[in-house]
């Protein structure tokens, strides 16, 4: 699994959106943030991020994370992170469906 696909599948996904002109990933000291350029409003951008996201984490074992930065004009910023799973290492006890005793 390659992050950067699937954050370059993400931005595709956003960039759908016609009031969306311009959808931007910048990495500042690896932490990744989201420009985007248009007249949307902030609850509307937020949410097509929530579902562009989704859509990238698609079959995948992902989770993700968006922060909502600032905003200027036409300007939202975000900080948003997909996080892959750590495999777990001991056994809690809670049946869990992917457990490590199961996994052997």
């Amino acid at each position: 699994m390659d992050l950067d696909t699937i954050y370059s599948n993400f931005v595709n996904f956003i960039s759908q959106n016609e009031e969306i002109h311009l959808v931007e990933l910048k990495k500042v000291v690896g932490v990744p943030f989201i420009y985007i350029h248009g007249p949307i409003e902030l609850t509307t951008a937020e949410k097509k991020i929530k579902e562009a996201s989704s859509k990238s984490m698609r079959g995948k074992r992902l989770s993700s994370q968006t922060v909502y930065v600032r905003s200027d004009e036409s300007l939202h910023v975000f900080r948003h992170r997909f996080y892959v799973p750590q495999r777990k290492m001991f056994c809690c006890g809670n049946l869990c469906v992917d457990c490590v005793r199961l996994s052997r």
